[in-house]
């Protein structure tokens, strides 16, 4: 069988083969740490799942715009108005299956074949895929730890070129959990207007901060900005509503309609009556957003302590999002090498860097337990200093 040619341009998604394979053979009775998914393992709140049962009771069952419900679009719009400055309206949000199909319409609507996408490495590993398969150039730019692993406006505006269409920008990020300043954003935004580019900026992460770090939304710093600033953002980490599958993409009408009428040829609306659980997470209290913040504090500290008292590995400390992302390269292993032995000799599930565009780091989820995080630093301890 001869499959399209652009099947063979992707790599399937190490994080969620990682994560299965961890999963199965727990299914098989064994004793697996793993921190390998980016999932909270909270439940949702109890009021979000109540206000989807009461949406499904009372007939919210059948087919919805394909955009989203009006009533969460509005929702969405005026929390993007209250939360981050932006003067959004419905009619500049669509309502996604996920943050991940928010970012995959943009780049079905947005980028001809051809066009350059600068992607700041390490990166989520699903944004050069997305660009690649619409037929759009991913260019990667290397950061390093020097640099808190963020893009500088000089290596942006260097990177940019005639062919430039988008700039992806990720804080919170992941795999680093760094954040960009306000003062940071601020100078990327000035290039990205010079350069007369857009920019998507992935706020999946944007309620996961520590230590006074402050989350500022690119398109809120002035008019110009915001007329080139899409949004991509969800309810998937803060409200710990992953499985719900419920994204949004915020921007210009022209774009947002462009999405429109990709999705409503493709998955058409989002589950109805799960978009009333979303409405009820954004207009019901925060509370719930912040008990898990805390916890994830508490166990970032815990790990981020661990990793840095085994010898050979060092690692950053995040501003924001539940991930730490040591650095291995004194161990002698590359990042996959380091990965499948670690999870066969010591049952510990970790994500190889190379999957985000670094093969010297691996990535730890702590969005688990503090009782799995000290078993499985003990046995991280342990295979590393095999390895030493």
């Amino acid at each position: 069988m001869k499959l399209a040619a652009r099947v063979s341009q992707v790599t399937p998604s190490l994080t969620l083969a990682i994560a299965a394979k961890a999963k199965a053979m727990k299914a098989e009775g064994i004793d697996v740490c793993s921190f390998s998914a980016g999932e909270p393992d909270f439940d949702t709140p109890a009021h979000i799942k109540a206000a989807a049962v009461k949406a499904l009771e009372s007939g919210k069952t059948k087919y919805g715009a394909a955009a989203g419900e009006p009533k969460l679009r509005e929702a969405i719009a005026h929390k993007l108005q209250s939360d981050n400055g932006l003067d959004y309206k419905a009619e500049n949000v669509i309502v996604t299956n996920g943050g991940k199909h928010s970012l995959y319409n943009l780049m079905v609507a947005l980028i001809d074949p051809g066009d350059e996408v600068i992607i700041p490495a390490p990166y989520w590993l699903s944004y050069p895929e997305m660009v690649t398969l619409v037929g759009g150039k991913p260019v990667i730019i290397n950061t390093d730890a020097s640099t808190g692993y963020k893009i500088t406006p000089e290596q942006l505006r260097t990177a940019i070129t005639p062919k430039t269409k988008l700039f992806v920008l990720n804080s919170p990020s992941n795999p680093t959990g760094m954040v960009y300043t306000p003062e940071e954003i601020k100078a990327l935004a000035q290039v990205v207007v010079d350069a007369d580019i857009f920019v998507v900026s992935d706020e999946i992460y944007e309620k996961i901060l520590y230590d006074g770090a402050e989350h500022i939304s690119i398109g809120s710093l002035g008019k110009e900005i915001f007329q080139r600033t899409l949004i991509s953002n969800g309810f998937a980490k803060a409200y710990s509503m992953t499985g719900w599958r419920l994204g949004y993409l915020a921007g210009p009408v022209e774009i947002i309609k462009a999405a429109s009428t990709i999705q409503g040829h493709s998955t058409s609306n989002v589950c109805t009556f799960a978009q009333y659980g979303a409405i009820a997470a954004l207009e019901s209290s925060q509370d719930c957003v912040e008990e898990m913040r805390q916890a994830f504090a508490q166990r970032r500290q815990v790990m981020l302590d661990r990793l840095n008292a085994i010898p050979g590995l060092s690692c950053a400390k995040p501003d924001g999002a539940f991930y730490l992302f040591p650095d291995i390269s004194k161990t002698g292993l590359k990042s996959l090498e380091f990965c499948d032995a670690l999870l066969e000799a010591h049952q510990v599930a970790v994500i190889p860097g190379i999957a985000f565009g670094a093969d010297q780091n691996i990535r730890l989820s702590y969005a688990t337990d503090l009782a799995t995080i000290e078993e499985g630093m003990d046995r991280l301890e342990k295979f590393v200093c095999s390895h030493i």
